[in-house]
């Protein structure tokens, strides 16, 4: 598949009643959430690595064709240098591989402390990564990576080893008069949106706002490049997240749905396959 679309998370109780039929115990989650999207952001690698029975068990309970894309430790991200810990990264790769080909881009994401100053350091961590076996994608979030002439030099240096880029945008929840519900998301950093892509595929992570009206111009934006990358064969993979997690879901949907009336060839979403029973709602 060249589009897939999914969450940050499988295991959301919030989501039994509407995502999820009711009743649904948590051990069940995964094997229905990967009946309803095609990938998962993977964001409980973050902060704990699984054991390998857990890993099994996720290539089990998901059907042929879902892919995880996992987020590095941030015990490898968030420690100053990366390169001190290559080898805790690659141990990390090899903990992950039983799940096979429903294994995706795995992530790294930089804290906004980690700046161009090194440079030599994110070179040397992305070279030792084995792109061919797993692809990986960077998350940059220091506002220097994005002027000159660091925004090239980077670009030069995912394009020159086939590493992604990490497209985040936080537009929807910084739109708007402050609310409560979406402080937690605002802490995430204001940046730039760069419609560019440095290799075969790219993570798209789009901060939704719980009122679907914020979302519909950015949305709007995204279906537009979407069309022009995937006619250009490139492979996308779109996550949606929001302050309201109960909302994501909904949220992704709706923009799966723009897509398809625009006109872009995507694969159905699985949730519309299901039985009337199990639908959710769009609202």
């Amino acid at each position: 598949m060249n589009f897939l679309i999914g969450c940050a998370v499988w295991a959301y109780k919030n989501w039994v009643g509407e995502l999820y039929p009711p009743g649904t115990r948590t051990t069940d989650f995964l094997h229905l959430y990967s009946r309803r999207f095609t990938t998962v952001e993977g964001n409980t690698t973050f902060y704990a690595i699984p054991n390998p029975e857990t890993v099994t068990r996720w290539a089990t309970e998901t059907p042929p064709g879902f892919e995880f894309c996992l987020k590095l430790p941030r015990d490898i991200t968030h420690k100053k240098l990366l390169q001190p810990h290559i080898p805790q990264a690659l141990a990390f790769l090899e903990r992950m591989r039983p799940l096979g080909k429903r294994l995706g881009p795995m992530f790294a994401q930089l804290p906004p402390s980690y700046s161009p100053a090194l440079f030599d350091d994110l070179r040397m961590f992305l070279e030792a990564w084995p792109h061919q076996d797993v692809p990986l994608a960077l998350e940059v979030r220091n506002v220097d990576w994005f002027k000159e002439p660091h925004l090239s030099n980077l670009t030069t240096l995912l394009e020159n080893v086939g590493v992604g880029r990490v497209l985040l945008d936080t537009r929807p929840v910084y739109t708007g008069e402050d609310d409560p519900q979406l402080a937690s998301e605002r802490r995430k950093p204001q940046l730039p949106v760069q419609y560019s892509v440095t290799a075969p595929f790219t993570l798209i992570r789009f901060i939704s706002h719980p009122q679907l009206s914020v979302n519909q111009p950015f949305m709007a934006e995204w279906v537009n490049q979407i069309q022009q990358w995937l006619k250009a064969g490139i492979k996308i993979y779109f996550f949606v997240h929001c302050p309201t997690e109960d909302m994501s879901p909904n949220n992704a949907r709706y923009f799966q749905q723009l897509l398809e009336k625009s006109g872009v060839t995507v694969p159905l979403l699985p949730w519309n396959n299901l039985s009337e029973s199990n639908q959710l709602s769009l609202w």
